[in-house]
């Protein structure tokens, strides 16, 4: 159980330190890495592990950390930055689903002997990825939006504009997904409680990273901070 939470803090720290190189060097190192994560829990999204005692998909970490990724863009970049991001995540996405639909469909060579677990492991139906690129755009987007409300209304409280924006989006994310996906095939309440319990629980987690980099003022005043 430690391993998972070390793995919670180090995913979250490598989007901290992404966001250290950003400051530096240029805001597109923050939407690559938002892009590169998004993708990466699509492609592992479906192993289901378990945690807390709940049945998860093993993405729910990488997934949930690209939330603290439009809040660091939308706090030091503007939220037109973050929907920039939000944006090239989806597309990302959509080029993943039609990458995977070509491999699989492509004859593979005569001696390669790994085509059923291949489909095994990146086949998904067209009701799940419809689902997840729908709770997605809709999540995301309204995570960026809600963003920048609570930060016009209480410019101080930091710690309320990062949990209060995530914690409403991880819940529409989980809500979206699950009943789109599974409705009518399992029974949506114990999946959607399970589910957003421990996406709950990552999203406290963030917060601490979210108030360091505040802290070190690496980011100067010249960020776009547009609407």
């Amino acid at each position: 159980m430690l391993e998972v939470y070390a793995w919670i803090a180090l995913t979250l720290a490598v989007v901290a330190g992404t966001a250290v190189l950003a400051a530096r060097y240029g805001v597109e190192y923050l939407i690559g890495m938002y892009v590169a994560l998004v993708v990466t829990a699509n492609i592992i999204t479906s192993k289901i592990v378990l945690f807390l005692g709940e049945t998860l998909p093993a993405a729910v970490i990488v997934y949930s950390s690209t939330f603290l990724l439009t809040d660091i863009l939308s706090e030091f970049y503007g939220p037109r930055m973050a929907r920039k991001a939000v944006w090239a995540g989806f597309l990302g996405n959509v080029a993943l689903v039609v990458s995977v639909f070509i491999a699989i469909s492509w004859q593979p060579a005569p001696f390669w002997e790994g085509q059923e677990a291949f489909e095994a492991v990146l086949r998904n139906t067209p009701r799940i990825v419809l689902a997840s690129l729908v709770a997605y755009l809709v999540s995301q987007q309204h995570d960026v939006i809600s963003y920048a409300w609570w930060k016009r209304r209480f410019p101080a409280q930091l710690w309320l504009r990062n949990n209060a924006s995530t914690v409403v989006s991880q819940g529409i994310d989980t809500v979206l997904f699950i009943t789109l996906a599974f409705y009518g095939s399992f029974p949506l309440a114990g999946l959607i409680i399970g589910q957003y319990s421990v996406k709950l629980l990552i999203a406290l987690f963030d917060t601490p990273f979210l108030y360091a980099l505040k802290r070190l003022s690496i980011f100067g005043e010249g960020q776009d901070s547009s609407s």
